[in-house]
């Protein structure tokens, strides 16, 4: 893995009418893990089923009903914790943490507070430029997702799908080290990435199984530093909570319009409380949705159902040492393997699918011109009918045959785009498009003279200003390609056009 070397990005800055302010940011990012069961009953996850069918008799609250761990959530979380670098820890419990909720029909939710099941751990947050920032990760817990509460398909009544009770969520909680919008954005893009690489979440941000609950305050500058030399939080100023977001734009927009909300507070002279807010998009604003609880407003203790759960340290590590590659690791070797530019390596890493594509087709070729075609032709036409890798037309093979003639000579790269667009739509195999179609490149040089030598006898003039002007041999060149149909090698004709003119 190669050594990269990243400098740490600059904090925002917004300029306030008494003086600058620098952003702090902190993250709580709920991710739903990927089980076909809910984290105390066999009720299924399925997203979109009939409201209120995958509901276990515990999920709906039923006396008597007792939770039972579900030990494929455990190893998700223990995966997810080694993929981000945490400690694990052998021993958690759970805790009740008493709230009211109209979705929940138990009444308080299982969490973990005091015992979480994943300690501190670290994400590489690259910005570009050589830059990045390392997001110290807090720690992570298991906790029960609420259902869904339905305002607005009755004036008078709200209705509640239960389907999601009981879902098992990892809450990832960061610490204060995220210094702008754009830097939060990319945390979460990072993360998604990482948990997708893992397998333990499918960071489906539109159905709800990946949002983030963003923590924002704001400081002067220097005070930031003081917090790491003391770990005292009060130099970080007062922070709200903004809650539920599922999109990076949203978020980057969440962001900066609460900064400035504090900031304006601060500066008139009022005070900013800590609360939790609502992101609304259509008014960019944020709102006051309740105060803040501490802990204790929350009445947390062990729950009585549960015992604390002990996990062995041979368990975690065969878990380790099934690991996949990670982003980082991949693109590391991508750049690495296949001599490939830092952006490159990134854009064809964001996805594991995206990655797994590219190195079928790489596979004994010329990994640059791999990247070239798979990023600028395939995902650029991709993107602009709004397809996925998986519903590319052209397989992996394809692709890579279609390399494999070009670098062999048997066509150049214009005739290479033909033959992929006639790939692509037709799922026709490249070689065999080549020969049935004509399309073969000639490489014949005796043919490319006779070319070459009809264009110089046809045009004098032309003749004179090349030799007077050796620039003007691209003239020629284009003529021989049109007059051969696009098919004659070019660096064959470029070389027998220079000897021809004498140039």
């Amino acid at each position: 893995m190669l050594d990269l070397q990243y400098t740490a990005p600059a904090p925002k800055t917004i300029a306030g009418a008494t003086s600058d302010w620098e952003l702090v940011i902190g993250l709580e990012v709920h991710a739903q893990v990927a089980t076909n069961a809910k984290l105390f009953s066999g009720a299924s996850t399925l997203f979109g089923a009939e409201p209120n069918s995958n509901v276990a008799f515990v999920d709906a609250g039923m006396p008597g009903m007792l939770p039972v761990i579900n030990e494929g959530c455990v190893a998700q979380a223990v995966k997810t914790g080694l993929g981000l670098n945490a400690e694990i820890n052998l021993f958690s419990a759970f805790d009740r943490k008493n709230y009211f909720y109209p979705d929940l029909p138990q009444g308080y939710q299982i969490s973990q507070l005091y015992h979480p099941i994943v300690g501190e751990g670290e994400v590489l947050v690259e910005m570009g430029n050589g830059e990045a920032r390392n997001v110290r990760i807090e720690r992570i817990h298991l906790e029960q997702d609420a259902g869904k509460s339905i305002h607005d398909m009755d004036p008078t009544m709200s209705f509640v799908d239960l389907n999601r009770t009981g879902v098992a969520l990892m809450e990832i909680v960061s610490r204060p080290d995220i210094r702008g919008p754009e830097e939060a954005a990319a945390y979460v893009l990072k993360l998604r990435q990482i948990l997708r690489y893992l397998g333990t979440c499918d960071g489906n941000m539109q159905n709800g199984n990946l949002r983030a609950d963003v923590n924002v305050s704001v400081c002067k500058p220097g005070d930031y530093e003081k917090y790491w030399e003391t770990q005292d939080f009060s130099h970080l100023g007062t922070r709200c909570e903004i809650k539920n977001m599922n999109s990076m734009r949203f978020i980057q927009m969440a962001i900066d319009f609460e900064a400035r909300r504090q900031i304006a507070l601060i500066e008139d002279g009022r005070e900013v409380v800590q609360e939790t807010r609502l992101y609304d998009p259509d008014k960019n604003e944020t709102r006051s949705m309740r105060s803040k609880e501490e802990a204790h407003d929350y009445r947390y203790f062990p729950d009585p159902d549960l015992l604390p759960l002990e996990i062995e340290q041979a368990w975690v590590d065969d878990i380790k040492a099934s690991l996949p590659e990670l982003p980082d690791q991949k693109k590391a070797r991508f750049i690495s393997d296949f001599g490939l530019s830092d952006y490159d390596a990134s854009v064809l890493t964001a996805e594991v699918v995206n990655a797994a594509y590219f190195e079928k087709v790489a596979e004994g070729r010329d990994g640059k011109l791999a990247a070239n075609w798979v990023i600028n032709e395939l995902f650029g036409r991709l993107k602009k009918e709004d397809h996925s890798i998986e519903d590319s037309p052209v397989s992996a093979a394809q692709l890579g045959e279609l390399i494999g003639l070009i670098k062999a000579g048997d066509i150049n790269g214009k005739i290479a785009k033909d033959v992929f667009e006639i790939s692509y739509t037709t799922g026709r195999n490249p070689a065999e498009i080549v020969e049935t179609e004509g399309m073969k490149q000639v490489t014949d040089t005796g043919a490319i003279e006779t070319a070459v030598d009809e264009i110089i006898a046809a045009n004098p003039a032309q003749v004179e200003k090349a030799q007077a002007n050796p620039k003007l041999i691209g003239w020629f060149v284009g003529q021989v390609m049109k007059a051969t149909g696009g098919k004659a090698n070019p660096a064959a004709v470029n070389q027998i056009v220079s000897a021809k003119l004498g140039l």
